[in-house]
């Protein structure tokens, strides 16, 4: 095949139309040229912050026909899949684990292809250049996190290793309303999250759901100072920046934001933004500025999920980690990573780390699902 591969050091070298035209089939708003030029440009995710662009491309007839997000790291930060004793024992053999590759959507653990690619033949050649590039760089390892499922096949042909854990989601059984949803619970349960939600409800909060159609400047400059709020009750500075919400802002249209808004006295004192895909809303962000019981189980739970009942929506993926959030509803299910590692002794050393940490994996899934307080008949096996 007559392909011609080359790194881009900012998605803004290629164009909107160019990526939407390969990546039809998506059903993510994040594996878009607006959500990683939204990310990008703000300078949320730029080489100060330690993700540094370095997109595969790959052009056929001079248009473009594959693509791969990758980005050189000089640290793990904003990924969420945690590699720090890879790096130690690598720095214990006196060799440098950063920089790495990492092939992810900035701080966003939602699984997404992330081989934009028409066929197998194409992604091989790419995923070869990469492994030439990395022999060249004197790079170790090249990470692709939160895969979706024909991308993982496609990693695994060429000798990437599969590292698993586990996310939460809810899944949409055709409920007709929320207490439709309660039903599949038992009664305990039932009974806690009438609670949960009536002890927001008497201290006076009502929410408001804004979407691309009433969504407005002045609303994401709301949310951006509950956003950022999270983040500096641990000193710490946000990962996201006003002029990234600005820029999602200004694409709404394809990138299809939902906010919840907590009011309370006539003041917003709460948000979650979610993303509306195909079938899936995905919850992201939230913050708020009162601290109030329950009320981050309302707003990022319970009200995603009568969102997703009332738009017919069939799975509401949260993000990850999380276990309180079987207790709500939501049911335990497999997400893996995949991982090439450039040199055997490392290789063999990651590969037997990965199959260790499978069994602990696979027993923590079994116990979240005896956990559950879903009712038998209503459980989903596979997960």
């Amino acid at each position: 095949m007559l392909l011609k591969k080359k790194f881009i050091k900012n998605i803004s070298d290629l164009s909107n139309i160019e990526l939407k035209n390969i990546s039809k089939k998506n059903i993510s708003p994040f594996m878009s040229y607006e959500f990683l030029d939204a990310i990008e440009a703000s300078g949320s995710a730029s080489p100060s912050s330690g993700w540094r662009p370095y997109h595969i491309t790959a052009f056929k007839n001079e248009a473009l026909n594959g693509f791969i997000p990758l980005y050189l790291k000089n640290n793990s930060q904003g990924e969420f899949v945690f590699d720090h004793q890879w790096s130690y024992a690598l720095q214990k053999a006196n060799r440098k684990y950063y920089p790495k590759f990492l092939s992810a959507i900035p701080f966003t653990p939602c699984e997404t292809s992330k081989l934009v690619v028409p066929d197998m033949d194409t992604a091989s050649e790419m995923i070869e250049t990469v492994k030439e590039e990395m022999v060249k760089l004197n790079i170790e390892t090249w990470h692709v996190l939160y895969p979706d499922k024909r991308t993982k096949n496609m990693l695994k042909k060429n000798n990437f290793i599969e590292r698993f854990n586990y996310r939460f989601v809810w899944n949409n059984r055709d409920f007709k309303n929320f207490d439709d949803f309660l039903k599949i619970l038992t009664s305990r349960q039932r009974k806690n999250i009438k609670s949960e939600r009536g002890k927001v409800e008497k201290e006076g909060v009502t929410f408001i759901t804004k979407d691309k159609d009433s969504l407005n400047e002045e609303d994401w400059e709301i949310f951006f100072n509950f956003y950022a709020n999270t983040y500096n009750e641990r000193m710490q500075n946000p990962y996201l920046n006003i002029e990234f919400f600005k820029r999602i802002h200004q694409n709404r249209d394809s990138l299809n934001p939902i906010i919840f808004f907590a009011i309370k006295n006539n003041k917003t004192i709460a948000g979650s933004l979610c993303f509306e895909g195909k079938g899936i809303l995905y919850g992201r962000h939230w913050g708020c500025s009162e601290n109030i019981q329950n009320l981050h189980f309302e707003c990022c739970y319970y009200q995603g999920i009568e969102y997703c009942i009332e738009k017919k929506i069939a799975l509401f993926d949260p993000g990850i980690q999380g276990e309180y959030k079987i207790r709500r509803g939501f049911e335990p299910r497999l997400s893996s990573s995949l991982h090439f590692v450039l040199h055997e002794d490392f290789r063999k050393a990651i590969q037997d780390f990965c199959n260790e940490e499978k069994l602990s994996v696979d027993s923590y899934m079994q116990a979240c699902r005896e956990y559950t307080p879903i009712k038998k008949e209503y459980r989903i096996i596979e997960c």
